[in-house]
């Protein structure tokens, strides 16, 4: 934690809906989380949002995050707000976006980035929603002034998980906290059958702590499509690996307990991650 001294420091959550934890970042889990990095003297943290199921100023006033950012001393910035220079036009042959897409400027010019997701399947055509899906919330629905809706080719395209993938290439992460106290393993986002891993898996590989939050979810029963095949062969997972984003296969993924009662679950995941 002392790479975060003296930088400037972008926080991405989960405030995708005002839907309670787990569809969105437990607000103590933030809080946690904000005071975690604050013991390391950073420049700055500004914590950026776009929810996708609600007014986005709307969603932060009644999960009481404005509150708690100005409680905590932390910048926060609605991005449905932002201008037209504070987004990053991203158009790459051979990705799936049909006119690209815009990623805010927050994330890809910061010092440090970390994020902090949930544990949740998705029926919407993510089939799970964990921290590569969390950063579909740094694109642009639409850009100032234009019509295009990016958001709407997303939830259309038959390579939604592709492109999910493809937003994550973007941009380095530094830390990523997964809160899987309590998971949705099923519908999703903002609703579901719920169960209680207590869990909180922490990593800088987004590739890994999804193909780890994908083994938690098929550890109590989930959908079909997130139960089906080799977690490295999940689309989102699998395009990932292949940009580069995180490690190439299960093999390369060490689950560390720290007490003996979390070592037990970590050699139980690592059976599923290798099945």
């Amino acid at each position: 934690m002392e790479k975060f001294k003296d930088q400037n420091v972008a926080l991405k959550a989960n405030y995708n809906s005002s839907d309670p934890f787990p569809a969105s970042t437990h607000p103590e889990t933030l809080r946690l989380l904000i005071n975690s990095l604050k013991k390391y003297y950073p420049k700055n943290i500004v914590m950026a949002e776009r929810s996708g199921m609600g007014d986005t100023s709307k969603v932060l006033e009644k999960m009481g995050i404005s509150e708690l950012a100005h409680d905590e001393g932390f910048e926060l910035v609605v991005l449905d707000d932002e201008d037209i220079d504070s987004w990053k036009k991203v158009d790459i042959p051979g990705n799936h976006w049909l006119k690209g897409f815009y990623i805010s400027k927050i994330f890809t010019e910061a010092d440090k980035v970390v994020q902090t997701c949930c544990l949740k399947a998705h029926r919407f055509g993510g089939h799970f929603t964990l921290s590569l899906k969390n950063s579909v919330g740094m694109v642009a629905k639409k850009l100032p002034g234009h019509k295009y809706n990016y958001m709407g080719e997303l939830h259309v395209s038959p390579y939604q998980r592709h492109m999910i993938a493809e937003i994550n290439q973007q941009y380095p992460v530094d830390l990523v906290l997964m809160d899987g106290m309590k998971a949705f393993v099923d519908k999703g986002p903002e609703m579901g059958h719920e169960v209680e891993p207590n869990l909180m898996l922490a990593s800088n590989d987004r590739v890994a702590i999804d193909a780890v939050g994908v083994a938690v979810l098929r550890h109590y029963g989930t959908t079909r499509d997130v139960s089906k095949g080799k977690i490295f062969e999940q689309e989102q997972i699998k395009r990932a690996a292949e940009l580069g984003v995180g490690v190439k296969s299960a093999d390369n993924i060490k689950i560390i307990g720290l007490n003996p009662e979390s070592e037990a679950v970590s050699g139980e995941l690592e059976e599923i991650l290798l099945l």
